[in-house]
């Protein structure tokens, strides 16, 4: 069992070092974005201290087979649960109201032909580059090559002066390249718009070219920029100007000829053929009748607001002309394949190159690289955009990428992903040493190793709410999720931007497709724009969890993962958690997120998980169920020093995290027996915060915990010591309360 046999100091330990790389330890995720993604390694933590009697730390590196074991997960999401579950051998069944996320975990579940795929992909990349690949191509400023390939076309928006009616470039900073992976830094000069190199970021000094002064700061600046023509002042974004115009100001691009004997990278202002080529692109794309670029209007949203606002009101307004050309040009090429499952697999991967290929992403001017338009979990518009290449760049005998952002890029990543599922493996860590550990006997799919194979497993995925399913009574020997957070990411506002374009593609074979968006009245993640509050989050959540509770086994797991920053959005959780008539028998600590991910670096947000384990009846550790908040801040004590064995440097935030999901979980099993799901929504959430405030909610337990970094260190000395002192023995009934 799971509140018996899982190692918090363990999993904890391989779970952070998992979200620093994530997809070096689950290649399995590249096959598609999707969002806040919890560890592979957590999961499997979790199914194998419930299916399994033998200690964690010795099974989880050897094969595992619990064969006809039945696994659901009612927020499929990107799929972590039922991914791991399959792995070791469950039958799953998972459901989720977005269409993309149920496509992305068939598209990682389902076996795929990597011979077949790989080369259909290869045919589809030279097809591409005979086609259109001249368009990617610059002469080099260093050797004057003509063969040079473009890895980034970085552009500047534009607006025109209200007076001189002269166009205004809105540059926020000169900066093209800072140096730190390149030798110098690199400049854009404001006035005769030529690149520069200099030592001196602050102090560049003047332009090479026409010795105008180089200055680091750009005009444009909290939504007003100056005329350089007339010094009026103009006011942007103007959404009455529709889609905001582009001007290309500069390249990077890689010369095989001059990488090995030149250090650093080759950056150039665009030149006349350049200028040239991306004028053939538009005269090309302004002849093509398309028939997979999407013509859907952009809806209101939280988030979609952002590019309203811009003028952006339909999807391809958020293209250049030579991506568009690009994209269908692509999709043509993957709807002839005739193989269903490969021409799927290409079709999945042409949505997740829409996220690098569209005018809204970004240049990051010290890594050098694009950052994708997800990359902080929503469409922020800023004012240097970066144009990848479509076709992306290959190491010459390898098969290694070159930039990001092009098919050369998502197909590797696509083949590394469905390799893994024929032979997934395990990440060691002995002192600095790692070891990759394959487990052979595990694999993931619906089959192994081709349409002739015996050994087959069931896989029931579904697009629909997981409140309106039928599931037969006691069928389900578990049940592990990571639903949604309340007000977290707006997952469909955000994949409409690839579902749109899926739709075109796949929408008259895939049911799922068939609707005009992925938004849903019946979503749980909070939206102002939708009128979703917390009385509907609970009723959706609760709806859930009893459709679950109802099919679950008796005493089999619920157990899912939740955090926020704010405890009243864990009064949710224990009101759908007591409509469902299940018991919290703990809640667990893990990591779940990379401290520096660009969307909560620098943030209050914690990086710890608490996972609720609940069932409808069992067995608790006397030790757990404390009366006090003195007594909880111990159990939080204890957890700090678990995960501090596993190398994880807890934070505030995180010991806040910690401490909701013990008051949680204590205020469930002291409301349990007289809980009256029928209430309305809003008093069913009143008794669980009344609850907490009468027991002594943060504030009170905050104060009287002891986070001693020197007690820490004497458990770090000696770990057997210190698990001893802080784990109660399990299996004598006097230590335990029946429930």
């Amino acid at each position: 069992m799971i509140e018996k046999n899982f190692d918090i100091a363990f999993i904890a330990d391989l779970a952070l070092r998992e979200k620093q790389i994530q997809q070096n330890y689950r290649p399995i995720i590249a096959v598609h974005k999707w969002f806040a993604r919890r560890p592979g390694t957590l999961f499997r933590g979790l199914l194998l201290s419930e299916f399994s009697d033998r200690p964690l730390r010795e099974v989880f590196y050897q094969a595992n087979r619990f064969s006809g074991t039945q696994v659901a997960d009612p927020f499929m999401g990107g799929g972590i649960p039922l991914l791991e579950a399959n792995r070791i051998g469950c039958d799953v069944t998972g459901f989720d109201i977005n269409p993309m996320a149920y496509w992305i975990v068939r598209q990682e579940i389902e076996h795929l032909n990597l011979d077949d795929y790989m080369a259909a992909a290869d045919l589809l990349r030279e097809t591409l580059e005979k086609k259109i690949g001249h368009l990617y191509r610059t002469r080099c400023t260093v050797c004057d090559s003509q063969d040079a390939s473009v890895k980034y076309f970085l552009w500047v928006k534009v607006i025109q002066c209200p007076e001189c009616r002269e166009d205004i470039r809105l540059f926020p900073g000169h900066l093209v390249a800072a140096d730190a992976r390149h030798p110098k830094n690199v400049f854009v000069c404001p006035a005769c718009g030529e690149l520069t190199e200099t030592d001196d970021r602050n102090r560049p000094g003047r332009c090479g070219h026409c010795s105008e002064e180089l200055t680091p700061n750009g005009p444009a600046k909290r939504g007003r920029c100056r005329c350089r023509y007339c010094q009026s002042e103009a006011v942007f974004p103007n959404a009455a100007n529709g889609p905001p115009r582009h001007h290309l100001f500069a390249l990077e691009y890689h010369c095989p000829l001059c990488k090995t004997q030149r250090p650093g990278r080759f950056f150039k202002k665009p030149d006349p053929d350049d200028l040239a080529k991306w004028a053939e692109a538009e005269a090309a794309w302004a002849e093509t009748a398309p028939t997979f670029v999407p013509d859907d209007a952009i809806p209101s949203g939280d988030e979609t607001n952002r590019l309203h606002r811009w003028g952006y009101r339909f999807y391809r307004e958020m293209f250049n002309a030579r991506q568009l050309l690009g994209l269908e040009t692509s999709a043509r090429l993957i709807a002839a394949v005739k193989n269903e499952r490969v021409r799927n697999g290409l079709a999945t991967n042409l949505s997740d190159l829409l996220r690098y290929q569209n005018m809204v992403c970004r240049y990051d001017t010290r890594a050098l690289k694009s950052l994708d338009i997800f990359s902080v979990h929503g469409f922020p518009v800023g004012l240097v955009q970066c144009e990848s290449n479509l076709l992306g760049i290959m190491a010459p005998g390898g098969n290694t990428c070159i930039g990001s952002g092009g098919w050369a890029n998502i197909i590797e990543k696509y083949r590394k992903a469905k390799q893994y599922c024929d032979r997934p493996f395990e990440v060691k860590h002995t002192g600095r040493k790692k070891s990759i550990i394959p487990i052979q006997g595990e694999w993931i799919g619906d089959r192994f190793n081709g349409a002739d194979s015996n050994q087959v497993r069931i896989v029931n995925l579904s697009c629909e709410d997981a409140a309106t399913v039928k599931l037969l009574p006691n069928s389900l020997d578990a049940v592990f999720t990571d639903p949604p957070y309340f007000g977290n990411v707006q997952y469909a506002e955000l994949m409409d931007f690839c579902f749109v374009w899926l739709k075109r593609l796949l929408g008259r074979s895939v049911h799922a497709f068939r609707g005009s968006t992925t938004r849903n009245p019946s979503e749980l993640t909070g939206n102002e724009d939708m009128g979703r509050g917390l009385d509907h989050f609970t009723e959706g959540l609760s709806a859930v969890f009893q459709k679950m509770a109802e099919a679950l086994k008796p005493g089999s797991p619920l157990a899912f993962t939740y955090h926020y920053n704010k405890i009243e959005a864990y009064y949710p959780i224990a009101a759908a958690i007591l409509d469902a008539g299940l018991t919290c028998s703990a809640s667990l600590p893990c990591p779940a997120e990379m401290g520096a991910s660009i969307h909560i670096s620098g943030t209050k947000s914690s990086i710890i998980d608490t996972v609720f384990v609940c069932r409808t009846t069992g067995r608790v550790s006397k030790s757990q169920i404390v009366e006090s908040p003195a007594d909880v801040a111990r159990l939080v004590e204890e957890d700090l020093l678990r995960l501090k064995l596993g190398h994880v440097n807890p934070t505030l935030g995180d010991t806040r995290c910690i401490t909701f999901g013990h008051l949680i979980r204590l205020a469930i099993w002291s409301l349990r027996k007289d809980w009256d799901g029928t209430a309305p929504v809003s008093e069913r959430i009143a008794r669980v915060g009344e609850w907490i405030r009468h027991f002594g909610g943060w504030e009170v337990v905050s104060g009287l915990i002891n986070n001693d970094k020197n007690l820490a260190a004497g458990f770090e000395a000696d770990p057997l010591f210190a698990l001893r002192e802080i784990d109660v023995p399990y299996g004598v009934e006097d230590d335990e309360i029946s429930f």
